[in-house]
């Protein structure tokens, strides 16, 4: 028989192994919002909005103490044991990854951050620059490891369980009725509980990105306005002052020796003409500029979390240029070329912000497989390209991905849907993507996502989503 101690121990091994996971994913998250929040505080100059800033900045350090300390040596309230395996002891105390040591250095930068008087919290303090730096290298890697191990072991901790269970009912011969109903109960638990794990790994990933893309948007769009707006005034006034300048100069022809040698110092002829040019250059600057906002402001779209019509083109501009840096040439590979070839779609009703996180899971793998193709051939002579091509069906629209990489073995697409299936090493992201985008188009857009590759000729990923949500 299944016994009521037996269930309450597999029960309690569950809930400590995700509240592991949960809390080591969220010091993540906390990591990257302790830099945004700090990344605020020198770009705000409302007095009360920087009190805002510095208390929520605390809070989010003392959770991260709070958190890391639970951690190594256990906190009852978060339902943490303390006592980490030899891996994971390894990897907070030894070299490589030393993440105790650059969790509390982070910390105490953060705090020597904070003890600062406000004109000093500038955007070129050496503080904020180790700050910004160590959560988006050293720091965001040695994290991404520790939750990987974290992973492993409630993995192999819940095989273990499974395995026990099985042993159990192998030595049963009479297994209740009753039995059977709740090892089914529990399964579907445990399969509910991966899917969590997985949608919380990726979301906080997502959630970090996102809430920094749109504060960093915010904080530009303002003061860039305020420029833009008063360009056409000063546009205006300089076509004033020109055209005085030019009455002055026909109906006083011999102005004094002093006003002709100031002219012929300054260039005046020049200046007449280049001041108009400049500043033409700079409303196209600034239209730029906010043309670029808007796209940072649509891919993160942290306003959005019902389903409406959106352009599905926006949402793939929106990410190519959150990816730009990826795309532009490295040292060991030329430029990434995107081609495209958009077909006429109408306006679809979709999650815009869960289909742009289908996009980036998806353009991060083809970029990664690219780069790892010229890493391993150096000489590689061909162009790497993506390719986006989009078109409509009868009542839904199919999206193209193409690359022209190595290509995926048989044996590693088979499984590139399987929640928590990498091939990326560790300190080196959280995995492909690809399960969580699978459970987006299929369950969230009632659509289909199919992988077509063959090593040495490319991989192409087809989504297709119906034209309107049911």
């Amino acid at each position: 028989m299944f016994t009521s101690e037996s269930t309450s121990r597999k029960l309690d091994t569950q809930a400590v192994n995700a509240a592991i996971v949960n809390v080591s994913g969220r010091q993540r998250m906390l990591s990257q919002r302790a830099a945004m929040l700090s990344l605020l505080l020198t770009v705000n100059q409302d007095q009360s909005e920087r009190v805002s800033l510095r208390e929520k900045l605390q809070t989010t350090v003392a959770l991260m103490e709070l958190s890391h300390e639970g951690l190594l040596y256990g906190n009852a309230d978060l339902n943490l044991p303390g006592q980490p395996s030899e891996t994971v002891f390894a990897m907070y105390f030894e070299p490589p990854f030393d993440v105790d040591r650059r969790v509390r250095n982070y910390l105490l930068a953060i705090r020597n951050f904070l003890r600062l008087p406000d004109a000093e919290m500038t955007a070129d303090s050496t503080l904020i620059t180790t700050i910004t730096n160590e959560a988006s290298t050293h720091l965001l890697s040695s994290l991404d490891a520790i939750v990987t191990q974290y992973q492993k072991e409630s993995d192999k901790a819940q095989s273990l369980i499974e395995s026990q269970r099985t042993k159990f009912y192998q030595r049963e011969q009479e297994v209740a009725e009753a039995a059977k109903i709740e090892a089914a109960r529990l399964q579907q638990a445990l399969n509910k509980l991966e899917q969590a794990q997985l949608q919380l790994i990726q979301a906080e990933k997502m959630s970090s990105l996102g809430q920094m893309v749109a504060g960093i948007a915010h904080e530009i769009n303002n003061p860039v306005s305020f420029v833009y707006g008063n360009l056409g005034h000063v546009e205006n006034y300089t076509h004033h002052l020109l055209e005085l300048l030019r009455l002055y100069e026909k109906h006083f022809t011999s102005p004094p020796i002093e006003i002709q040698r100031q002219a012929e110092e300054l260039d005046l002829d020049f200046i007449k003409v280049d001041l108009k040019k400049t500043l033409s250059s700079m409303v196209v600057g600034t239209k730029r500029i906010r043309e670029i906002v808007l796209s940072l402001r649509n891919f993160s779209r942290m306003d959005e979390s019902e389903r409406k019509a959106v352009d599905i083109h926006e949402g793939i501009e929106s990410t190519l240029l959150i990816l730009q840096h990826r795309l532009q040439a490295q040292p060991e590979r030329p430029a990434i070329k995107v081609t495209r070839d958009f077909g006429d779609l109408p306006m679809i009703e979709c999650y815009a912000n869960l289909l742009n996180q289908v996009f980036m899971n998806i353009l991060v793998n083809a970029v990664d497989a690219l780069e790892s193709e010229f890493k391993n051939n150096p000489d590689a002579e061909k162009e790497p390209q993506i390719r986006f091509r989009t078109k409509m069906l009868s009542d839904s629209i199919v999206i193209s991905i193409t690359d022209n990489g190595k290509g995926i073995p048989q044996e590693v697409k088979k499984r590139i849907f399987d929640p928590f299936f990498t091939t990326k090493a560790v300190g080196k992201g959280m995995g492909m993507g690809l399960a969580i985008s699978y459970q987006l188009i299929t369950e969230n857009h009632s659509g289909k996502i199919e992988c077509f590759s063959e090593e040495g000729n490319g991989t192409e990923f087809i989504i297709e989503i119906p034209l309107c949500l049911s």
